[in-house]
């Protein structure tokens, strides 16, 4: 089962940043940019472990598309992968298997709705203005033979479980998010599965749900504006409703 779910993160370091972060070799030649808001199709980076290179960073377009694709077209509806599911998964169990990554990120963005209709995004971010890494996999696809050749097209989904319980009255659902001690065990360790649960309490904790400027909505809305916090007036979380909220 896939998970049919629309997102939003950003990711502004800087490759050089990102390298140095995640010990990883820069293989992104110049390509990345700062993007506060990182929607599907998006490029942005990966760390991936290379045969070739070991540990590298790389841009990646955001929603897989398995390397037996005939075309390209999917991506765009493979940009989250169930926690639950991706072991199963006839588009997800290879990558999971083989192709783990890393997806760096400041942090996502996710949506409440709020009485009287109105749909409030927040932001979730370190406090201490630290990185994320999203666990997430990744598949290098080609034209199919006889079509003109091209370099592979890398591309990459986020997994996504259910929402730890701080993150739960904005949203049912959030991306995996490992821990800095798991990096190594998810690009490279025998047994992932023992990976698929929330971050520590105490790592959520410092974690901030940050209203934001309802900018965020527009695809084409980009800059530090996005991430500002906002003032939001006192409402009771019994009055608020959550079943329309739909972001990861």
């Amino acid at each position: 089962m896939l998970a049919r779910m629309c997102g939003r993160y950003a990711s502004t370091r800087s490759s050089a940043d990102l390298a140095a972060l995640f010990e990883a070799l820069d293989e992104t030649d110049g390509t990345l940019v700062a993007d506060y808001n990182v929607a599907p199709t998006d490029p942005g980076p990966i760390v991936r472990q290379s045969a070739r290179a070991g540990r590298v960073l790389t841009v990646a377009r955001w929603g897989l598309v398995p390397a037996w694709s005939n075309d390209a077209s999917g991506g765009a509806r493979m940009i989250n992968a169930r926690a639950e599911t991706v072991a199963t998964s006839r588009a997800f169990a290879r990558p999971y298997a083989e192709r783990r990554c890393l997806v760096p990120a400041d942090g996502w963005y996710e949506w409440r709705r709020l009485p009287g209709g109105a749909r409030q995004p927040y932001f979730m971010t370190r406090e201490d203005g630290g990185p994320l890494a999203f666990a997430g996999v990744w598949s290098a696809w080609a034209p199919p033979t006889g079509v003109a050749e091209s370099a592979p097209l890398i591309t990459f989904s986020v997994l996504t479980m259910p929402a730890a319980a701080r993150f739960a009255p904005v949203h049912d659902r959030m991306p995996l998010v490992l821990e800095p001690i798991h990096w190594a065990s998810w690009l490279t360790g025998p047994e992932p599965a023992g990976l698929l649960s929330p971050p520590s309490g105490e790592y959520a904790a410092g974690i901030e749900l940050r209203p934001v400027s309802p900018a965020v909505g527009n695809v084409r809305n980009d800059g530090p504006d996005l991430v500002r916090p906002v003032s939001l007036p006192i409402i009771g979380d019994s009055t608020v409703d959550e079943s329309n909220s739909t972001l990861f």
